[in-house]
């Protein structure tokens, strides 16, 4: 697995992002808040991570939900998966939504997200006055069935 190394500022050293395993693509981030945050149901929060970075040109970094958030209360991303591009040097952070039931309570460092460093290659649109023929043509949402 490539290692790039990423500056970052960060206001608590312990909400530097970790990797849970030694093979774990995205790296936990932690909530940067010093009170509990609550989510009703239906609700959207804009939780702030305290991170920093210096993300690489050629780039991104991708925020995604925890699927044991998701699984067990209903709490994912709003826009997944959400983008950091290079040149961005803000604080991150994360744009969480309650699917559950039950109002959810945000922690202080608790782990949010997860984050990953994902290359990025630009598109040159190009006008074509057709495109190749494929079996699916342009079937869309459903066509194929939900099973």
């Amino acid at each position: 697995m490539k290692e790039i190394d990423i500056p970052v500022q960060i206001e608590d050293e312990g909400c530097l992002p970790y990797y849970g395993s030694k093979e774990a693509a995205g790296a936990d981030v932690r909530a940067n808040i010093t009170r509990d945050l609550s989510i009703e149901p239906g609700e959207r929060v804009l939780v702030p991570t305290g991170i920093c970075m210096e993300i690489p040109k050629g780039y991104e970094v991708q925020i995604r939900p925890r699927s044991g958030l998701a699984l067990k209360h209903g709490i994912t991303l709003v826009n997944t998966p959400a983008t950091i591009d290079s040149d961005y040097r803000g604080e991150i952070k994360v744009i969480l939504i309650n699917h559950g039931e039950d109002t959810f309570y945000v922690t202080p460092g608790m782990r949010i997200a997860q984050i990953l460093l994902a290359p990025v290659f630009r598109m040159n649109f190009i006008q074509a006055d057709e495109l190749q023929e494929t079996g699916r043509g342009s079937g869309g949402f459903g066509h194929t069935g939900l099973s």
